[in-house]
């Protein structure tokens, strides 16, 4: 495998993975986003609108990363047309493209942990009850990449991501639960929780979150199929007192705002053992350790 496509490549996820494949020097990229120029300030890279002009992406690749897309939950409510655009017509667009370049690379696309909903053993066979249109976005995605396999033959492989947290380039944050939670703390502000905090999800660090998508393009087996990626679990309230317990906060819980009460998807913790038994790949980081290496007057 020589060379690696990547759409939306100023996305937080996209930017460690970069990070990373640079690291190793095995890999020749090309990189498209939205944005006028790379974030990282790397030169490989063209911007491209993907709705609108996916015939610029050179398809000719072994891997293309597909991290276009609109994130958010009560977001998706009021900007309908958006969420819908970006999330499921530029998938399309990249799909329509790749059979038009007659492209045989793998497609990756990163899922996400709103497909389950109150699972704390949650199989790829499985899926919850949708309670959001980004979640009706990911599941209609990943739908169109198994049409698009049944009908023009288009390898594909798809990630489902929970929690990722930290970040392996310097200065780069998300807007992730563990973020949010450092942020507060870091501001020396209380950490707040809705309901009781009692409500499970899976970690993943960003690293090993890289070194699993790098491990599944290059698996032969991990094609054409689902895979949870893995990590630790933690309970919301356990995270919160971890990073409370680091910074000198108090947490505190506070009703669920009608909306918020309403999308809540319940416990997601994954079970990876397909992906792992295909692929090798170990979680290596323990939050525990990664929020151990915080310097909390910084």
């Amino acid at each position: 495998m020589n060379k690696i496509v990547v759409i939306g490549a100023n996305s937080f996820i996209a930017r460690n993975l970069i990070y990373r494949l640079n690291e190793t020097q095995r890999f020749e990229l090309k990189l498209y986003g939205h944005s006028e120029s790379h974030i990282d300030g790397l030169k490989n890279y063209e911007q491209v609108n993907v709705v609108s002009n996916a015939e610029k992406i050179d398809m000719n690749a072994d891997i293309i990363f597909m991290f276009t897309g609109r994130t958010g939950t009560a977001e998706g409510f009021e900007k309908p047309d958006e969420f819908i655009d970006v999330n499921e017509k530029a998938l399309l667009h990249v799909l329509n493209e790749y059979r038009k370049q007659k492209s045989h690379a793998k497609l990756i696309f990163p899922s996400t942990r709103l497909i389950y909903s109150d699972n704390i053993n949650a199989h790829e066979n499985e899926t919850g009850t949708l309670k959001t249109i980004y979640a009706v976005n990911k599941f209609v995605c990943e739908n169109y990449l198994r049409i698009y396999h049944e009908v023009f033959n288009v390898k594909y492989l798809i990630l489902r991501i929970c929690i990722p947290y930290g970040t392996i380039i310097s200065g780069a944050f998300s807007y992730g639960t563990a973020e949010f939670m450092l942020k507060r703390a870091k501001s020396r502000e209380n950490i707040t929780l809705y309901g009781d905090g009692e409500i499970s999800r899976t970690l993943t660090y960003i690293g090993d979150l890289c070194d699993a998508m790098i491990s599944g393009a290059e698996c032969e087996e991990c094609v054409n199929d689902v895979f949870n990626i893995g990590g630790e679990s933690y309970t919301l309230r356990e995270m919160a007192e971890l990073i409370a317990g680091k910074f000198g906060v108090k947490v505190e819980f506070v009703p669920y705002p009608e909306i918020a009460g309403k999308i809540e998807s319940g416990h997601t913790v994954f079970n990876s053992e397909k992906f792992e038994a295909l692929t090798g790949y170990r979680p290596i980081m323990k939050f525990s350790d990664w929020l151990e290496k915080i310097n909390p007057s910084v």
